[in-house]
């Protein structure tokens, strides 16, 4: 289980200082949607030089023009980037392919897509698909915010979660055994963003130890 801090709403300087502040207690970094929109490559760019040896996300949120989109964020040094399980299946693939190519991951957003489309995006091999449950529902209460994890038959599948996650809620999102779990504002947001990283940091380390019981 990898706790991946998701970088949301910041100025570059911003997204260094609490990064810095909370390094030793995650594992993945994910440059947001947000500030790649705000501050374009430059962003996935500054992160991976201050953070080398952690994995870095872009999270491009790919829909079209995937090979190109995805080009752009290897060449600045994400070693994952994301595509919405909604595009079309033609640009799921080509985004696969082209991280593929330089030895990189993919993450597909499951938010919005049809049960077809995620049993589709299951059957991509090394592919980690992200359960979502997007700001704008969180902030209008929709589904009250609540994170809805697909079964899959197919125990490799990797699974990511991300919205909202708190700590009281971590203990019920481990359940599912994610590979991935995305805490944005539970970290950034905190009065003390490191306590909360080493708190999550803790609980997810004491999931894996009863695993292996």
């Amino acid at each position: 289980m990898n706790i991946q801090l998701a970088l949301d709403r910041l100025s570059i300087e911003e997204a260094l200082s609490i990064t810095k502040k909370v390094e030793p207690y995650i594992d993945w970094i994910e440059v947001g949607t947000s500030l790649i929109k705000e501050f374009g490559m430059e962003s996935v760019r500054s992160l991976k030089e201050a953070f080398p040896h952690k994995t870095i996300v872009a999270d491009s949120k790919t829909f079209d023009n995937a090979v190109y989109e995805f080009e752009l964020c290897f060449a600045a040094g994400a070693d994952v980037a994301t595509v919405l399980g909604t595009a079309p299946l033609v640009s799921i693939e080509a985004c696969m392919e082209t991280a593929k190519r330089h030895g990189k991951q993919v993450m597909i957003d499951l938010l919005n897509t049809s049960e077809e489309q995620v049993k589709m995006c299951s059957q991509l091999e090394d592919a980690i698909l992200c359960s979502h449950v997007s700001k704008d529902q969180q902030e209008s209460g929709e589904d009250q915010g609540r994170l809805h994890v697909p079964s899959f038959s197919d125990q490799q599948v990797k699974i990511a979660v991300a919205g909202g996650i708190s700590i009281d809620s971590f203990s019920e999102i481990a359940t599912y055994s994610p590979h991935v779990v995305i805490i944005g504002s539970g970290i950034t947001k905190a009065e003390d963003p490191a306590l909360a990283a080493k708190t999550f940091y803790e609980m997810a380390k004491q999931q894996k130890e009863n695993a292996h019981e």
